[in-house]
């Protein structure tokens, strides 16, 4: 049996780096009772905007939330949007100060209408061309520098295909985290996917494998998910496959040790962002245990929590204790 406070008091002592893709969610809430007369679509009665980080930025956030360490190494757009982020991560004490910013790009924004809960439209502003060169060389020197002076526990690389996190960039950088001997997590897109070779923990979704592994069924067996670790494994040498598979659950494996860890039951309010919570409590659990099993067990319970919230929330950390407590004592 863990001692969760023992465990999250040792989390709040690691150091850990997110690259990766940063945003800007804006949530636009109101009231919707009418149908336009110029158009057959909703016309939202505005009532409030709120602001808060995403992507990247939001893994960071959530390892913040956890009492860890955070700094973001990224590229963002020289504009307001970056002005807004920037402060945003100030106020909750994320570490920007090895993110660049670009006259080349714009800091990815998506901007949700939401009326009574529901999400009603999403528009989304971004530049998803992989970085310039000088770009690309910028964020690895902010990248080394990051790992000689702050001397990180855990990098997490975070990609969303909006171009920071291109096959050169994701090379070099995992080369300088084996120089230093710094552990890799990663949470992959399709567009990359094949490029993170020998990380500690690889967290795709069970869509993402499916479509990467070029696989047809229907519900995925412990069998099948063992079967695509083996296939993972073979291309990436990684050392452990930790898939979600939405509300059925997640699999980890690590060389023969394997499980589905089922979901527990939750009101499940709105499913962006839990992403995020996972790949960062997995990362940190992962750093502090070295246990795959007690990685995919919290992580789990975490992901499921932030589903009972609307909008991109992090994971609150004494509510995960006593989660923790609750499930699995």
């Amino acid at each position: 049996m863990e001692n969760f406070q023992q465990l999250f008091n040792d989390i709040a002592s690691l150091k850990v780096g997110v690259l990766g893709d940063v945003m800007l969610d804006t949530y636009i809430w109101g009231e919707v009772d009418r149908i336009s007369p110029e158009a057959p679509v909703p016309i939202v009665a505005l009532k409030k905007k709120d602001y808060r980080v995403g992507g990247a930025a939001n893994v960071a956030l959530n390892v913040q939330s956890l009492g860890a360490t955070a700094f973001i190494i990224s590229v963002i757009g020289h504009d307001v949007e970056a002005r807004k982020l920037q402060e945003l991560c100030a106020e909750q004490q994320v570490s920007t100060a090895y993110v660049s910013e670009s006259r080349e790009r714009i800091t990815t924004t998506k901007t949700r209408v939401i009326s009574r809960n529901q999400h009603m439209l999403r528009l989304d502003a971004e530049v998803i061309n992989d970085l310039a060169q000088e770009d690309q060389e910028q964020l690895l020197k902010n990248f080394e520098s990051f790992l000689v002076n702050q001397q990180p526990d855990i990098v997490i690389l975070q990609d969303y295909n909006k171009g920071v996190l291109s096959p050169d960039v994701i090379d070099k950088a995992l080369a300088l985290c084996r120089e230093h001997q710094v552990i890799t997590t990663v949470d992959p897109k399709r567009k990359n996917f094949f490029s993170y070779k020998e990380v500690d923990v690889f967290k795709p979704n069970l869509k993402e494998v499916k479509e990467a592994l070029n696989l047809l069924f229907n519900e995925p067996d412990l069998n099948l998910l063992q079967d695509m670790h083996a296939q993972l494994s073979q291309v990436l040498q990684n050392k452990i496959s930790f898939i979600t598979l939405s509300e059925k659950g997640v699999f980890y494996q690590q060389q023969d040790q394997s499980a589905i860890i089922p979901s527990h039951l939750r009101k499940i309010a709105d499913v962006s962002g839990a992403g995020d919570t996972v790949i960062a409590v997995a990362s940190l659990v992962y750093a502090a245990t070295r246990n795959p099993f007690v990685m995919a067990e919290i992580a789990n319970i975490a992901g499921g929590l932030v589903c009972e919230e609307v909008g991109t929330v992090a994971i609150n950390r004494a509510k995960l204790i006593h989660e923790c407590e609750l499930l699995l004592s």
